[in-house]
């Protein structure tokens, strides 16, 4: 432990100084020179004082004796100590500060989301701006901005764990789209709020779902590999699943989806990877800004997807809001329950659990906005941004509180 100490010395030229360390106290008499000066040397990795002393250890007293010795022949002792060298009252950098107020905005992003669905439900107008080029710049941004976290050591952590990753890959696949799926039969939806739910449960995790992971307590490198895996197969899975799950109820056009999942998903995805890789500079200055970019953008994507049907949501709103509801109350549960069943540990449970329920719904609006013909079809996906961001918020802060004695990880 390093640490930079200030003290006055007080009569009879003696200073009593101690010393706080991780594990014990260490006190001693310094007895310095006459005329020297005791200096400090601000450092993040040792202390210098500019004088010669003799420290002497301290006879083994109790701690009442000792505190009667120093204030009968030393007096009040006023000394300053910080770790690492740096004073208390030194600023945060510039960097800091983004990287705090991104946290912070991050943290808000269940909040945001739902202020951008209520602003296209209430005034549609306010999103006149928005279009549909920019929405796929927009998910580019969000895109690419998940993908400049990836390194060779998260791909060596997926081989770590491959029962996890594995797992979490079959699960992601296979419970959201089939939920999707039974939930439209169920409710009975309309065929374009049925495509669209069907849309959003073949659609890959959320980049949202890194966050609640870490705020949840669960397995935060296999949350950032999950989402990258299930990103990166979406160039397949999403218009193979969205074709064989919703045709029966709008005409899918499975080689657009291709098409359009390769521009915004994987093209993005390798881009940031190679930066990540070759260009670590460009990437340590603009990262902290990404998370900010990412949630002020998914949020206008939603809220531009309301604005678009607002009339017809405020008619028939209910229906959507209940489906996206049990969709993603589906994945949270049925997520976390197969997992445990098939004997992952409790950390990557959750973490697995947090990775199905939460989807890359700004994928989705983008997508339906895009291949579908109504503009009804991606309701769902703005509605199901609001649904996962409440779940995940409310699961994150039970588990958080949960933690398991022992983590089977």
């Amino acid at each position: 432990m390093q640490a930079s100490i200030a003290c006055s010395p007080h009569a009879n030229g003696v200073i009593n100084v101690k010393v706080q360390s991780h594990t014990n106290l260490v006190s001693t008499i310094i007895s310095p020179k006459p005329n020297s000066i005791l200096t400090r040397t601000k450092s993040s990795s040792q202390l210098t004082l500019g004088c010669e002393f003799q420290p002497q250890p301290l006879p083994n007293t109790s701690t009442s004796k000792l505190h009667r010795f120093c204030t009968s022949n030393v007096g009040p002792l006023r000394c300053g100590i910080s770790s690492n060298g740096y004073s208390a009252n030194e600023g945060r950098s510039l960097r800091e500060w983004v990287e705090l107020a991104g946290e912070a905005i991050s943290a808000a992003y269940p909040v945001l989301v739902t202020v951008g669905c209520v602003l296209g439900l209430m005034k549609p107008s306010s999103f006149n701006w928005v279009t549909p080029k920019l929405s796929i710049v927009g998910l580019t941004i969000i895109m690419l901005g998940m993908s400049m976290t990836l390194t060779f050591d998260d791909l060596r952590g997926a081989l770590a764990m491959p029962k996890e990753v594995l797992s979490g890959f079959f699960l992601q696949y296979s419970v959201m789209p089939i939920s999707g799926f039974l939930v439209s039969k169920l409710l009975n939806l309309p065929s374009h709020y049925a495509a669209g739910l069907i849309l959003v449960g073949c659609c890959p995790g959320g980049t949202a779902s890194n966050l609640v992971t870490y705020l949840a307590r669960g397995n935060v490198a296999l949350s950032v590999i999950m989402t990258a895996a299930s990103t990166l197969a979406a160039v397949v899975m999403t218009p193979l699943l969205t074709a064989k799950l919703a045709g029966n109820y709008v005409a899918v056009d499975a080689a657009g989806l291709l098409i359009s999942t390769l521009q915004v998903v994987l093209l993005p995805v390798l881009g940031g990877a190679f930066l990540n890789q070759y260009f670590q500079p460009l990437v340590k200055i603009v990262s902290p800004l990404m998370p900010p970019i990412a949630v002020a953008t998914s949020s206008i994507l939603c809220g531009s997807a309301i604005a678009q049907s607002s009339s017809a949501v405020l008619m028939s709103g209910g229906q959507v809001i209940l489906g996206s509801f049990l969709l993603h109350a589906f994945g949270f549960f049925f997520g976390y329950v197969f997992a445990r069943m098939l004997g992952v540990g409790v950390a990557s449970s959750r973490t697995i659990s947090i990775e199905v329920g939460m989807q890359n719904s700004s994928l989705g609006i983008v997508l339906a906005s895009q291949h579908f013909g109504d503009p009804l079809t991606a309701v769902p996906c703005a509605v199901s941004c609001v649904c996962h961001s409440i779940f995940g918020s409310i699961l994150a802060g039970i588990w958080r509180r949960s933690v398991p004695a022992k983590m089977k990880d």
